[in-house]
């Protein structure tokens, strides 16, 4: 029973539990299975590499992440919105590329690592209420994964736009 160690390094999923390279969503060491086994995690919030200060100031949801909005910094163009946790956040800072954590996969990924459409971070800044991040990046190719530029290519919603007059 329980499935055979494998070689290489451990990774560790946004709620702070082990996971088994190439073992997919939901495989995490210590839960279930001696090795990789499967469960649910019940605590998000577990100690990262994330220096404590940076941290402290972080407002997170219920399942440990903050949205992080990602702009074109150049121009100002906003490009797309992701889910980061503290681990997440501190691969962004220390890498230089922008790691989210997909909520649909169960796993980090790094934008472009696959597509080969990277996010160059040039700045990160915290919101004045601790809950949201906005990630200045240098794309390169598209942000969204329709392969268009920005997530927001879509076709406006209406909305009542108000003129104020001087």
């Amino acid at each position: 029973m329980g499935c055979a160690p494998r070689p290489g390094p451990v990774l560790v999923n946004p709620l702070g539990k082990q996971q088994c390279p190439g073992s997919g969503a939901g495989k995490l060491r210590g839960y279930g299975h001696e090795q990789c086994g499967e469960g649910t995690v019940s605590d998000p919030r577990s100690p990262s590499r994330l220096d404590p200060e940076i941290a402290a100031r972080l407002k997170r949801d219920a399942a440990g992440l903050v949205p992080a909005v990602a702009q074109q910094y150049d121009t100002g163009e906003v490009l797309m919105v992701g889910w980061m946790d503290d681990e997440a956040l501190h691969r962004t800072l220390t890498t230089g590329r922008c790691t989210y954590w997909s909520r649909s996969r169960q796993e980090y990924w790094v934008k472009g690592e696959t597509s080969g459409h990277t996010q160059q971070v040039k700045s990160v800044a915290l919101d004045c209420d601790g809950d949201t991040l906005l990630v200045k990046v240098d794309q390169a190719g598209g942000a969204c994964h329709t392969g268009d530029r920005t997530c927001f290519d879509a076709a406006p919603l209406p909305a009542v736009v108000v003129v104020v007059s001087g």
